[in-house]
């Protein structure tokens, strides 16, 4: 089951990536198709029979899932900023590429990158749940490299939803309402995941729901608002 939701939510993205291409060529919003483009490889990245052959090449260290966490932070910043830009949510834009979120990115980065390297990493293992104990001064490093992993979608998320969720209610048309009510999911669902470590372990696999929800949520949410503001501007041209 998981596998399946896994390929399938691969199988959006890269669809939407390719569908976007003649535009990006055209030189036509090239971020959003490098939003997408990015989305893909990191979904890829994520999926065991991918993941294990090109860690294999890489050392079998693990650098693979650090190479995942870099492409999901740049697939965040890059969409939070085109979606609070395309709300015109000025404080979501300054909260995220202003001086706070900086700050955020670089400290996450930082508690990334220091477990990742202080920890044993060797021996492939998809979401590394088949790590040996990597306690340290009693401090789990593993473990802090997650949740590091997890707090800046998070973050990024909890700026985006009050503008999303003041677009839902706003008097926009309808498709542009429906992705930002999409893009609250998504949101939402980026929130719940930094929480999700305290799931029991039995209910474990909850995560992949999670996370395949916050993807799909980011990536039909902005396929969308790309729709309405395409539709926006055919309408005048056609009168």
């Amino acid at each position: 089951m998981i596998a399946i939701l896994q390929w399938t939510t691969l199988a959006v993205c890269a669809l939407v990536a390719i569908f976007r291409v003649p535009s990006a060529l055209r030189g036509e919003n090239r971020s959003i198709f490098g939003i997408f483009a990015l989305s893909t490889f990191a979904i890829m990245l994520s999926i065991n029979a991918v993941y294990l052959p090109v860690d294999a090449w890489l050392g079998s260290q693990n650098y693979t899932n650090l190479i995942l966490r870099f492409l999901i932070y740049g697939v965040v910043l890059l969409s939070g900023y085109k979606i609070a830009k395309g709300f015109d949510a000025q404080r979501s834009v300054r909260l995220i590429v202003g001086p706070v979120g900086v700050a955020v990115l670089g400290l996450v980065v930082v508690a990334t990158v220091v477990p990742f390297l202080l920890a044993n990493t060797a021996g492939s293992s998809t979401g590394l749940s088949a790590l040996p104990d990597q306690s340290a001064n009693n401090v789990d490093l593993i473990r802090l490299y997650t949740v590091a992993g997890r707090f800046y979608p998070s973050f990024v998320a909890a700026c985006l939803l009050p503008a999303t969720i003041r677009t839902i209610r706003s008097g926009l048309p309808r498709l542009p309402r429906s992705g930002a009510a999409v893009l609250a999911v998504g949101s939402s669902a980026m929130i719940l995941l930094s929480l999700s470590d305290l799931l029991p372990r039995h209910l474990a696999y909850l995560q992949y729901f999670i996370s395949s929800t916050a993807i799909l949520g980011l990536i039909l949410g902005l396929t969308l608002m790309w729709l309405s503001r395409v539709l926006a501007t055919k309408r005048p041209a056609r009168r």
